[in-house]
C-alpha cells in the first residue's frame, strides 16, 4: 500500500477522555474546534494561516464574542480534521488509501488553497493521488470504496471518476501485462498456472488468468461495482464470458447467500432485490458468456424476491437460448408462496416454449430492460444436438416433479408433448417419469391414465424398460399389450433376418391377426373418445398373465445365449431361436383376441382404442355389430 508523509515536526495531539483533545505546548490555547461531540482546544495562527474558511468563521465569532467555531457538517468528521490540523501545526502525518480521501475532502471543506499558502494540503494531496493512489489497482478499490461515505464531496472532486477510469483501466489490459497483486479464490487451468498437459519438467512463470480482478472488485457495493463494470464493458477489450464470470462471483458473494432464510424470515430484501435486476441488466448479451445454471439461479431468485416481470422475463428469454446447457437440478425451481406445489413448473414451461420459439424463429431475439433495448443474435436454427439434449433433459425432470403429489396430470402431460417426439430417440426416460407420476397419484381415472401413457412410443424403449413394463402393474392392460407386441416385433424381426433376412415390416405383419384373408390395421386409431371396447374377443388377464410369463422366459433365454458357452441342439440349431420360433407363432393366435374384440366396435366405440406413439399401423379397423359382452382392456 501506498502511503505519504507530510510534515516533521512531533505529533503532540493529546486526548482526554473521548470527546476532548488538544496540543500539548507551553502556550495556552485561544481557539475551540467543535465537531459533533468532539472538541478540538487549539491555538488560531497555525489554523488560519492554512484555511480560508476558518478565517472567516473565527473573525464571525469574534464579532460574537465566542471563542469557539462549530463545523460539524466538515466530511470526514473529527478524524479528518485532526490530520488537516497537524497538517497546519507541521506535525508528521501519514496518508495512505484509508485516509487520504476523508483528509482531501476535508481540506475542500476548510479551503486549503494554493492561493492561501503555497504547497497547501490540497495541492500536495492531489499530487499523492495522482502519483500513487491511481496507478495502484488495491489502493484504487480501497479509495473508490471509500466514497460512498464522502459524498457529495467525493463525486464533486471527481474522485469516483479517477478511481472507476483507472479499475477498468488495469482490468481492461493484456493479462500478460498486469505485474502487481491481486486476490483470486477460483482454481486456476492447468495452463495459467504454468503447466499443461506437455510438461517437461520446467515449470514456466506463472500465466494470470483472464477474470483475475473478478474477486477484487466483488468487495465493491453494487451502485458502484454497476459504474465500474459498464466502463469495462465500455472499453470493449474485456471478453464477454470474463464479464458473466465477474457477474456470477459477485452474485454468489452478494446474492445467493442465505437468500432462502432471509426471505423465509421476513427481512426486508430491498437490497438483494437491488443486487439482483443490477446484475441482470449488466449481463452481457452474447449467447455462453453466462451458463445456463447460473441464469437459472438467477431466476429463482428474481421470484423469491419478487422482482420486477420484465426482469424475470429477460432471464426467461435468455435461458431459452442455451437451455440444452441445463442440468435437472437447475430447473428445480421451488413453487413461490401461495402455489399449489413442490415446483414451480409453469417457469419451466415458459422456458421451454421459449426454446422451440428460438428454434422455429430466425433473426435476432430481443431483451428489454427498463427503456433499453437490447438485441441479441440468434442462429437460424439449433442443432439436433441442443434439440436432444432437452428432451432428455424434460424427460428426466418430469421425472422428478412426477413425485409431487399435487401436480396436475393435465400439467405433467402439457409440458411432455412440448417437446417434439422426434426428439425423443428413445422413450426410457419418460417411460419412467409416467410410471413415477403414476407411482405417486393412484387414484387417476382410466381415461387419464389411457392419455398419459399415450405420450409414450413403445418402439422407442429398450429391452430393459420392455421387461420392466411387461412386469408393471401400474400400466393400462393395453399398453402392457403393445409393449410385448413390438417386442415381440422384434424378436420376429430378428428370427426372420438369420433365416430368409426379412424386415421388420414382414414382421410386423406375419404377428397381425387375418380375417378372409386380409390384415387388420392398428388398434389405435386417429380418431380417440374415451368409451371403453366392447367384444368377446378381447384378452383376459390371465392370457397377459401367460404371455408375460412367455416373454419373460424369452429373455431369459436371450441371456443365456449372451452367456459364454452356446447352446446348441443336437442338430446344430440355437435352442433359443428354436424356441423363439415357436414362441412367435404363438403370438397371432393371442393378440388376435385384441383385434378380435376390435372388430365388433361400432364405429362410437372406438374410444378406447386411443392412438398412441406406439402404433403399429394406422388402418381404420373395420366393424361389425357389437356384442353385449363388455370387457375392458384400458
Amino acid at each position: 500500500m501506498k502511503h505519504m508523509k507530510l510534515g516533521s515536526k512531533p505529533d503532540v495531539f493529546q486526548t482526554e477522555g473521548s470527546n476532548i483533545r488538544f496540543v500539548a505546548t507551553e502556550l495556552a490555547t485561544d481557539i475551540v474546534i467543535s465537531i459533533g461531540d468532539v472538541k478540538f482546544y487549539l491555538h488560531k495562527f497555525p489554523l488560519l494561516s492554512k484555511s480560508s474558511r476558518l478565517q472567516r468563521l473565527v473573525a464571525s465569532s469574534n464579532e460574537e464574542s465566542n471563542d469557539e467555531v462549530n463545523i460539524s457538517d466538515i466530511p470526514g468528521g473529527a478524524s479528518a480534521f485532526e490530520i488537516c490540523a497537524k497538517f497546519c501545526y507541521g506535525m508528521i502525518v501519514t496518508l495512505n488509501a484509508y485516509n487520504v480521501l476523508a483528509a482531501r475532502c476535508a481540506a475542500e471543506y476548510l479551503e486549503m488553497f494554493e492561493t492561501i499558502d503555497k504547497g497547501n494540503l490540497i495541492y500536495k494531496i492531489d499530487v499523492f493521488l495522482t502519483s500513487s493512489i491511481f496507478r495502484t489497482w488495491k489502493d484504487s478499490i480501497i479509495v473508490l470504496q471509500s466514497t460512498k461515505s464522502l459524498l457529495p464531496w467525493s463525486e464533486n472532486l471527481k474522485v469516483i471518476n479517477h478511481c472507476i477510469d483507472s479499475i477498468a483501466s488495469k482490468a481492461s489490459i493484456d493479462p500478460s501485462e498486469v505485474e502487481w497483486s491481486y486476490t483470486y479464490n477460483r482454481k486456476k487451468l492447468q495452463s495459467e498456472n504454468g503447466v499443461d498437459s506437455h510438461w517437461n519438467g520446467v515449470r514456466m512463470q506463472q500465466m494470470v488468468p483472464k477474470d483475475w480482478w473478478v474477486d477484487d472488485l466483488s468487495e465493491l457495493e453494487m451502485d458502484l461495482y454497476k459504474r465500474v463494470l459498464l466502463t469495462i464493458k465500455a472499453k470493449g477489450r474485456t471478453p464477454a464470458v470474463v464479464i458473466g464470470e465477474a457477474l456470477r462471483v459477485y452474485a454468489f458473494r452478494r446474492l445467493f447467500g442465505s437468500l432462502e432464510d432471509a426471505v423465509s424470515n421476513g427481512i426486508d430484501c430491498t437490497k438483494r432485490r437491488a443486487v439482483l435486476e443490477s446484475i441482470v441488466f449488466l449481463l452481457p448479451t452474447e449467447k455462453g458468456s453466462v451458463s445456463c445454471g447460473f441464469l437459472l439461479k438467477l431466476l429463482n431468485a428474481a421470484c423469491l424476491l419478487e422482482s420486477g416481470e420484465s426482469y424475470r422475463d429477460n432471464l426467461v428469454k435468455r435461458i431459452g437460448t442455451q437451455l440444452d446447457g441445463a442440468s435437472v437440478a437447475d430447473l428445480l425451481i421451488p413453487a413461490t408462496s401461495g402455489e399449489n406445489g413442490v415446483y414451480n413448473v409453469d417457469l419451466i414451461m415458459a422456458i421451454v416454449e421459449q426454446f422451440m420459439s428460438h428454434h422455429s424463429d430466425n433473426g435476432k431475439m430481443t431483451f428489454q430492460d427498463d427503456d433499453e433495448i437490447v438485441e441479441v443474435e440468434k442462429f437460424a436454427s439449433v442443432s439436433s444436438t441442443s434439440k436432444l439434449a432437452v428432451a432428455k433433459l424434460i424427460d428426466e425432470y418430469l421425472g422428478e416433479i412426477a413425485k409431487d403429489p399435487n401436480l396436475p396430470v393435465l400439467k405433467f402431460i402439457a409440458l411432455a408433448e412440448m417437446v417434439s417426439a422426434s426428439s425423443r430417440q428413445m422413450h426410457d426416460e419418460l417411460y419412467h417419469a409416467i410410471d413415477m407420476y403414476l407411482k405417486e397419484h393412484p387414484s387417476l381415472s382410466k381415461s387419464e391414465k389411457k392419455r398419459l401413457c399415450g405420450l409414450m412410443d413403445c418402439k422407442k424403449l429398450s429391452q430393459e424398460a420392455c421387461m420392466h413394463a411387461v412386469q408393471n402393474e401400474r400400466l393400462p392392460l393395453r399398453v402392457v399389450v403393445q409393449v410385448l407386441f413390438f417386442e415381440q416385433v422384434r424378436a420376429s424381426a430378428a428370427s426372420a433376418r438369420s433365416d430368409s433376412g426379412a424386415d421388420l415390416s414382414s414382421a410386423v405383419h406375419s404377428l397381425l391377426p387375418r380375417e378372409n384373408g386380409n390384415s387388420y390395421g392398428s388398434s389405435r386409431s386417429a380418431a380417440t373418445t374415451t368409451t371403453e371396447e366392447e367384444g368377446s374377443g378381447v384378452p383376459t388377464s390371465s392370457d397377459i398373465n401367460s404371455f408375460r410369463s412367455m416373454r419373460l422366459a424369452n429373455n431369459c433365454g436371450g441371456s443365456e445365449r449372451s452367456s459364454a458357452s452356446s447352446d446348441i441342439n443336437k442338430n446344430g440349431e440355437d435352442k433359443s431361436i428354436t424356441t423363439g420360433k415357436a414362441k412367435v407363432m404363438l403370438m397371432p393366435k393371442m393378440l388376435s383376441k385384441l383385434w378380435s374384440g376390435k372388430t365388433h366396435v361400432g364405429e362410437n366405440s372406438s374410444s378406447d382404442t386411443s392412438e398412441s406413439p406406439g402404433s403399429a399401423n394406422p388402418e381404420e379397423v373395420k366393424s361389425t355389430p357389437s356384442r353385449n359382452t363388455r370387457n375392458s382392456t384400458s
